[in-house]
């Protein structure tokens, strides 16, 4: 029998739902909560195993898909709307909203997210700081910008869409990343951060993890031989088991 209950939460903002799902443990006091973001193409899905790991062991999660993030997503929006800021604007209301939830400790807020999921998660907590209490960003997406600027260098060369692994991305998403430097945008972030990185990352180079982790005051990459974009259930296990002690160190 679990210990922790789930519960569809969906979130309204800007006339889009988001849709997530709690992971809560059973108990009556309030207690820190990890805010999982997906990657590209991802799902809340992706990070049902950590969630369930951390709230049998006291610690609630919130899963959710970003709006027109993913060809599976249960929240509002399309693909081709989608951009990095408009996933930042999801994490921003999902932030906003677990906030008030009974049965968390709004002081002891923390923000997890995977590659593209990574980036956004960086991005939200230079800006929401004092609503984060720690950063876990696992094999982030930083390479995003320098990738598609140098495929796209001018802003007339972007197509009206793309398609890149089973799903289309529109025009939106390259003109707002146009000549972004990530590195300009993050690490003024001062709290504890951790970076989970596979030295066998054949789409997000290991170099941008540790350059992220050098930046950051207070920022720590923990690198795992072997991985790939993609733990095995071996590498997600340990890198649940990691973020439940991160979690445990800073509250």
């Amino acid at each position: 029998m679990n210990d922790y209950i789930t519960n569809t939460v969906k979130i309204a903002h800007r006339g889009r739902n988001i849709f997530g799902i709690s992971y809560m443990p059973k108990h009556e006091k309030k207690c820190p909560v990890v805010i999982f973001s997906h990657g590209y193409n991802g799902t809340n899905a992706d990070f049902t195993m950590h969630a369930e790991y951390l709230a049998s062991h006291g610690v609630g999660a919130y899963c959710f898909d970003f709006c027109g993030g993913s060809v599976n997503s249960k929240s509002d929006s399309k693909t081709t709307e989608m951009t990095l800021f408009t996933e930042k604007e999801d994490l921003c209301t999902v932030l906003d909203h677990v906030k008030t939830w009974e049965n968390v400790d709004a002081d002891h807020i923390f923000l997890f997210g995977g590659s593209q999921g990574g980036l956004v998660t960086a991005l939200t907590a230079e800006e929401r700081m004092d609503d984060v209490k720690g950063v876990l960003l696992l094999y982030p997406a930083f390479c995003i910008p320098d990738q598609w600027n140098e495929r796209f260098p001018t802003l007339e060369s972007i197509p009206d869409t793309q398609e890149l692994w089973g799903m289309t991305l529109g025009r939106a998403f390259f003109e707002t990343i146009h000549g972004y430097d990530v590195f300009e945008h993050v690490g003024g972030y001062n709290k504890n951060v951790l970076i989970f990185h596979g030295d066998q990352d054949a789409v997000v180079a290991l170099e941008y993890g540790e350059k992220a982790s050098k930046l950051y005051p207070r920022g720590r990459i923990e690198i795992f031989p072997g991985e790939g974009h993609g733990f095995t259930e071996a590498g997600n296990r340990r890198v649940a088991e990691m973020t439940h002690e991160f979690v445990k160190a800073n509250i």
